[in-house]
């Protein structure tokens, strides 16, 4: 792999070493997150829904122990797109507990009864009052971001999966107030249609950007070549643990319903389509950074980065490529001095058991992290 070679340095008698084998690269950085959620199923404890309704104590544990799962991976930054009650600002700076950094956006903008309208962040698109509303609350509360459901998602019955949410103008009005207070936007986007609202109305990045519409999910050139013109990143939130999937049988009635429309039968070929699908965006010279949207669901654990990277290099991205959207330019993306191994850069290191040159899935066997130069203590099994 390029860009890897042992390290020989003269170091001062007084500086302590720590000697590892494997292969040593920056901290990882997941670019979608819900700290919020556990990965639990939709309406029980841990759950993004639960969150919703939790009191702030029983939240706060769960986003303390989604951090700790995701450190103890090798995963030092984390960008939150969607809590409740913004409880996650409030874990941001735990550097010095050994904690990821954080990076949040509140409660994710989205119409009545939209997709995960419980997280209270739901407003109406025709409100002028309500969409400036909804930007200078979170300006306020201090955001590091704004995310906005330019679509429906499969977390939300009766949300729209094939529409777009917001029409162009309302959505214009948010990335303009967001933009005027310095603040990036994301949109979430599974269909075609909020897709082109968002990357139209000038958002700084995509989410899933699935291409959802009826009767399959390949991104229309022409959207590609649009999304490459603006610069705006996206994040196909790639990966997922299969051993915690549902088969097709087993999936809720409305989200079935839902595959079937855009002509998905087979999940495992869906998942290898949206895997090639991602090739395209390289292509096309679009920025694209990894997360794993861990907490959204069963099969997206927390701490399970590394699955987002295999996923680009199974769908024939480079492995060196694929794993700097998952450090150098995630970090970039990000606005945060990490994901280099250089001086001046923040000290966010890892350790993973094995030549990633040969074998990219040793991303899943850390041996050793630092957050800013402190070592975390990994449990051991």
């Amino acid at each position: 792999m390029s860009g890897w070679s042992p390290a020989a340095f003269g170091l001062p008698d007084d500086v302590p070493v720590t000697e590892l084998g494997g292969t040593l690269l920056p901290g990882l950085v997941d670019c979608h997150v819900h700290l919020v959620a556990s990965g639990a199923f939709p309406g029980t404890r841990g759950s993004l829904e639960w969150a919703g309704t939790a009191d702030r104590a029983a939240v706060d544990e769960v986003v303390a122990h989604s951090l700790r799962a995701q450190v103890a991976a090798g995963v030092t930054t984390v960008r939150d797109l969607g809590d409740a009650g913004y409880r996650v600002l409030a874990h941001r700076g735990r550097e010095a507990e050994g904690l990821p950094r954080v990076l949040a956006a509140g409660p994710p903008i989205t119409v009545p009864l939209g997709h995960c309208w419980f997280l209270g962040g739901d407003i109406d698109p025709d409100d002028p009052a309500a969409l400036h509303r909804a930007v200078a609350d979170r300006v306020e509360r201090g955001v590091d971001l704004v995310k906005v459901m330019a679509s429906g998602g499969f977390l939300t019955p009766g949300s729209d999966h094939l529409g777009a949410q917001f029409d162009l103008a309302p959505m214009r009005h948010m990335v303009g107030a967001a933009h005027r207070a310095g603040l990036r936007v994301v949109a979430h986007t599974h269909s075609v249609a909020g897709a082109e609202v968002a990357v139209e109305a000038g958002v700084d990045g995509l989410e899933h950007f699935t291409c959802m519409a009826e009767g399959g999910t390949d991104p229309p050139a022409n959207l590609l070549a649009r999304v490459a013109a603006s610069g705006a990143t996206v994040c196909p939130t790639l990966g997922n643990d299969p051993s915690r999937f549902p088969a097709m049988s087993a999936m809720p009635p409305h989200v079935r319903e839902m595959l079937e429309r855009i002509g998905i039968t087979d999940r495992d070929e869906h998942f290898a389509r949206v895997a090639a699908n991602s090739l395209r965006l390289r292509e096309h010279g679009i920025r694209v950074v990894s997360g794993l949207d861990a907490g959204a669901m069963p099969a997206k654990p927390h701490g399970h980065l590394w699955r987002s990277v295999t996923e680009l290099v199974h769908g024939g991205w480079p492995a060196d490529e694929a794993l700097a959207t998952a450090t150098s330019v995630a970090a970039e993306d990000c606005g945060i001095d990490t994901g280099r191994l250089a001086a001046g850069r923040l000290a966010d290191l890892l350790v993973v058991d094995g030549d990633l040159a040969d074998d990219l899935a040793a991303l899943s066997r850390p041996l050793a992290v630092w957050v800013g130069g402190l070592a975390v203590e990994l449990s051991r099994p």
